[in-house]
């Protein structure tokens, strides 16, 4: 049955440290999934929810943005996905008697573990000017706040509009329009701080800015890179996928800084023969030193421009625009610097060359291990020339697959959830709306940050997501949004980010993806079950239903939440339907059927079980919608992190019991750490020389080039096998630790995988 949370935050400071496990999922994975869900929802709410998870029928799991198969498993989950859902169908229960027993300072000294175990926030909370805690509000009063404080800016653009991954795509384009019709394009997204590398690079070099392969792609590859990914973590269900293109004789090359327990064998939970002996995934594991991807891929290509016969020369030539100008640079690729900058050996990148060479149709894929350098965008254009060089664009079984996080982050950047629109989606949603939205580009989250410590933004309302719990630089962030007039958050459950408030704050309680949707008629009739839809990593679009009664009857949806307070801040002048829009979810849907290119029919395509595939040209049709009109070769310099002698080089990475900023319990399985989160991982070599004993405590300072001392105290040392010069541990504890200034060129991501650190004893 159901437990009650934990009253006490748990001690972590103690934590356990065994050998790191060498397969991924199998029994342990079923035992732990269990557990979870027992403990949050009880063993018969559990088998009701957990059999809808990513069923045609049901809904999406507030997870990953992996895909499904036309062919659904009935149990059609992973391990983390379950804790996902567990976590929001939950039995607990915030309600306004909590906020009265808890004040602000003690939410504030509070971990986020214990934040998260309360369970479903259930009434909608109201912290007053010179409040010491939340307390009850009405909805309409809600909303008057956030007029009252909207209306009394000097300009619209002192307003931050914030989205996180799991709004779906009808409340994300009704919070773009309304953030629009107010008058900003102050619309940051998680996707700033992790995928935006991706959609930078891939715009310039094939056009758009999403991955161009699917499933079955992934089941015809010849060779699938994964390279700064952890699927057994992150994304397990894609173990599965790695699994079947295996068995179909694919080969499979992991470049990571860590060796990681899912790519080295995978114990299917879905069949016998798969929980006991398990799939080996990794065909070559390059363990490549942080940072040091360009320039392994640009020698790669030099060896490719050198082999005999290897060119697609049809493609290039018809499809291409920049090859002699990149074939120039990547002559000059050195061995020594590259191994240098990889810690790799030749041998290695032999065997690599050796693989891609003998491979007809090649898949890249990668995630946060690619995204968050100064360098990122270089490296995945540099990644996308190797599969230009070969013609791995636009044919079965070979592309660029971006992995993407939280469930419908890519949908609702689709929708409109952008600080940098594309003046084509502006004149189409202004002709639509008969509204006149802003041109000048917003702010995107780092910029949004340094608005609100500037004082430049005043109000910061966040649809979803764990804001202060995300982003860098914790002690400036934190700050920042203490120096805000109002902060709202539309939420399931508490977090961080609650917490850390600006003068008035408001937390506005939302259905989750469990729940069941009724909305009330416009016309008084009685409530209509509504369900709204999502976009996977690979372009699917498909509708997601809850099926749980509401953990509270003060909730609303997020497209009721935008839409009443878009009423109350624009008033009569709003010739929008706002309400109409609340009511039915269909009429957003015919909106954005006349205003995004590839929706059209939307209500009719999404009704269909499954539902329907984007447009994606490059993919579809080898045309690159790029400015010239051909996918782009790049050669941009090799850059790699330096480290000064004394110094490591840290990776901030989740552990196994955490989804993004939700932490579920306090160990890391496959990593062999159980019982606390605050440990770093160092080479023993590495650890030998700076002092660092096995089990010793340690301090964790950053050295940027402001000079400022940012320091994350008391880490217990773990000896792992990491890469050597590199350490790992986990956020949103080492937040603290990654300057706000320090992002990747173009995409202005956070440069949370390359954080230069010393070492002083605890």
């Amino acid at each position: 049955m159901a437990t009650k949370p934990p009253a006490g935050d748990p001690v972590q400071d103690a934590p356990h440290v065994g050998p790191p496990a060498h397969a991924a999922a199998g029994l342990p994975a079923i035992g732990h999934t269990l557990k979870i869900a027992n403990e949050q929802m009880g063993l018969v709410r559990t088998a009701r929810t957990l059999l809808k998870v990513n069923q045609k029928n049901g809904f999406d799991c507030p997870g990953c943005a992996w895909p499904e198969g036309d062919k659904r498993h009935t149990a059609e989950f992973c391990e983390n996905g379950a804790k996902a859902v567990a976590e929001e169908a939950t039995l607990r229960r915030v309600t306004p008697a909590f906020f009265a027993e808890h004040p602000l300072a003690e939410l504030a000294g509070r971990s986020g573990y214990w934040l998260g175990q309360q369970g479903r926030i259930t009434h909608p909370v109201y912290l007053p000017e010179g409040g010491d805690r939340y307390e009850p509000v009405s909805w309409k009063r809600a909303f008057e706040i956030i007029a009252e404080e909207l209306k009394a800016l000097s300009s619209p653009d002192e307003a931050v509009f914030y989205t996180s991954g799991r709004t779906s795509n009808e409340a994300a384009f009704l919070f773009q329009l309304f953030a629009r019709e107010f008058g900003t394009n102050n619309l940051p997204d998680c996707s700033n701080m992790c995928h935006e590398s991706s959609g930078s690079a891939l715009s310039e070099t094939i056009g758009i800015g999403k991955g161009s392969v699917s499933l079955e792609d992934l089941h015809q590859a010849d060779l699938i890179i994964v390279a700064g990914q952890n699927p057994g973590t992150n994304h397990p269900r894609m173990l599965s996928a790695l699994e079947k293109a295996k068995n179909a004789g694919a080969k499979i090359i992991s470049v990571n800084p860590l060796p990681e327990a899912g790519m080295e064998r995978f114990k299917n939970p879905q069949t016998p023969l798969g929980m006991v002996k398990g799939t080996p995934l990794n065909d070559l594991f390059l363990q490549i030193r942080i940072g040091g991807d360009q320039a392994l891929f640009r020698l790669l290509n030099k060896l490719v421009i050198e082999a005999d016969g290897a060119l697609d020369e049809d493609f290039i030539r018809e499809h291409t625009h920049g090859y002699d100008e990149f074939a120039a640079a990547a002559k000059e690729a050195d061995w020594d610097e590259t191994l240098k900058a990889t810690g790799l050996t030749r041998p290695e990148i032999e065997r690599a060359l050796a693989m891609i060479l003998a491979s007809k149709r090649t898949i890249a894929c990668w995630a946060m291990g690619l995204t968050q350098h100064k360098h990122a965008v270089a490296t995945i254009r540099e990644v996308v020339n190797l599969l230009l060089l070969r013609g791995d664009i636009g044919r079965p079984g070979a592309g660029v697959c971006p992995v993407r996080g939280h469930s419908n982050v890519q949908g609702d950047r689709t929708m409109g959830i952008f600080e940098r629109p594309a003046p084509a989606f502006l004149d189409a949603l202004d002709r639509e709306f008969s509204i006149t939205s802003p041109r000048a580009h917003g702010y995107d989250v780092v910029r949004a940050i340094e608005a609100l410590r500037d004082g430049k933004a005043k109000v910061f309302f966040a649809m979803g997501g764990n804001f202060v719990g995300a982003t860098p630089d914790t002690e400036v962030t934190e700050a920042a949004m203490r120096n805000a007039s109002l902060t709202v958050h539309v939420s399931t459950k508490l977090n961080r980010s609650h917490a850390v408030t600006g003068r008035r704050a408001l937390i506005l309680p939302t259905l989750g993806r469990t729940d069941k949707d009724v909305q009330a008629s416009t016309l008084g009739k009685k409530g209509t079950v509504q369900f709204v839809t999502v976009e996977d990593s690979m372009g699917m679009v498909h509708a997601s239903r809850g099926n749980l009664a509401p953990a509270s009857p003060h909730l609303l949806s997020e497209p009721a939440i935008v839409a009443r307070m878009a009423r109350a801040v624009l008033g009569t002048a709003s010739k929008t339907p706002w309400e109409d829009f609340e009511a039915d979810y269909a009429a957003i849907r015919d909106r954005i059927s006349r205003v995004v290119p590839g929706f059209e029919d939307f209500n009719a395509r999404v009704a269909r079980p499954g539902g329907f595939q984007l447009p994606h040209a490059p993919r579809d049709e080898r045309r690159f919608p790029t400015r010239t009109g051909k996918a782009n070769f790049t050669a941009a310099p090799v850059e790699y992190p330096e480290v000064p002698a004394g110094r490591l080089l840290l990776q901030t990475l989740r552990s196994h019991d955490q989804y993004n900023t939700t932490i579920y319990g306090l160990d890391d399985r496959y990593r062999g750490i159980t019982g606390g989160r605050r440990v770093v991982m160092v080479h023993p070599d590495d650890a030998a020389e700076l002092g660092l004993a096995d089990g010793s405590y340690t301090d964790l300072i950053s050295e940027w080039k402001d000079g400022v001392e940012r320091r994350a105290p008391g880490f217990r040392v773990v000896h792992y096998p990491t890469a050597r010069g590199c350490a790992a541990a986990y956020y949103p504890e080492t937040n603290v630790l990654v300057p706000l200034g320090s992002t990747a060129d173009t995409s202005n991501t956070p440069a949370s995988k390359s954080v230069v650190v010393r070492f002083e004893p605890a």
